[in-house]
Parts: C-alpha cells; structure tokens; sequence
C-alpha cells in the first residue's frame, strides 16, 4: 500500500535495493561519459552539461502545478505545485532547443541527437513522476531524486547511440 511504501521511503537507511540501484546508475553514467570523452572532450563535456541540465528539467516538472505531494511535510511538500504549467512547459521547450544548438556546434547530426537525448530525458523522467504519483498520491525528494538521475541517465545513453 502508499502508506507503507511512503513509510519505507523516510526512513534513513537506504537498503540493499537502494544500494544496488545507486550503484548501477553511477556506472551507467560513468560508463558513457568515458565512452564520450574517449570519442572527444567536447562530446564528454557537452554531455554531461546536458545531462545536468535535463535533471534539472525533470526537476521543474515534477514541481509543475497539478502534481500534488505525496505527505504534508518534507521536499514534496515544500515544491509540489511552485512552478506553473506553462512557464515549465516553455522552460523545456527553450532547454531543448538550447541543447540542440549546442550539439550542432559540434557538427554532424549531433544537434539533433542532442535536442533528442534531452526530449527523451524528459520523458521518461515524466513516465516515473506519473508512475509514482499514482503510486503514491503525489511526489517526495525521493521522487525528485529519482526523475533527476532518470532524466540524466537516460539523456548519457541516447547520446552515446550511435557513436
């Protein structure tokens, strides 16, 4: 039940599955950044500023108005509902479109690619914000937490396709 699983959620200890998800996210992303970095600094860098900035993306859509918080006290509460839908809305739009540019500088295809790994961090960062408030009533900083390493996670494997 929500209530049990929002229980589980607030206590300290992370758990082994915590533990093991943590652990396979970072060598995910570490895993790609090498890969990218090993192609050209400019690759590396430019995806890990644009990992950073589809997090923060994620972010700002989790706290958009109509997504409720899971408790009355703690992150959740504290942002669930600041940000208003249209200007998250514009926010992604323009994010995307700034990434796009900044791949393109890079020539090629990878302005495309770029402005792609963002729209696709985005989304399937919102596929779990939407899963955990119907999981648990709303959002929590667990919630937040976890959109964020999704959003950039997913952002580092779309750019390292087809490399």
């Amino acid at each position: 039940p929500a209530e049990d699983a929002l229980r589980i959620m607030k206590q300290s200890d992370i758990g082994p599955f915590g533990v093991l998800t943590l652990v396979l996210v970072l060598l995910a992303q570490v895993a790609v950044l090498a890969q990218l970095y090993g192609a050209s600094w400019t690759r590396g860098a430019l995806a890990a500023v644009v990992s950073a900035l589809a997090a923060r993306l994620a972010l700002t859509l989790a706290a958009r108005s109509g997504v409720p918080a899971a408790r009355p006290e703690g992150l959740g509460a504290a942002v669930a509902g600041v940000v208003p839908r249209p200007a998250a809305l514009g926010v992604v739009a323009g994010a995307v479109a700034v990434a796009g540019a900044a791949g393109a500088c890079s020539g090629g295809y990878d302005g495309a690619r770029t402005a792609l790994a963002v729209a696709a961090g985005v989304c399937a960062a919102e596929l779990l914000l939407r899963r955990c408030v119907r999981r648990f009533g709303g959002v929590t900083g667990d919630v937040f937490g976890a959109v964020a390493e999704t959003a950039a996670t997913t952002v580092l494997v779309v750019l390292s396709l087809g490399r």
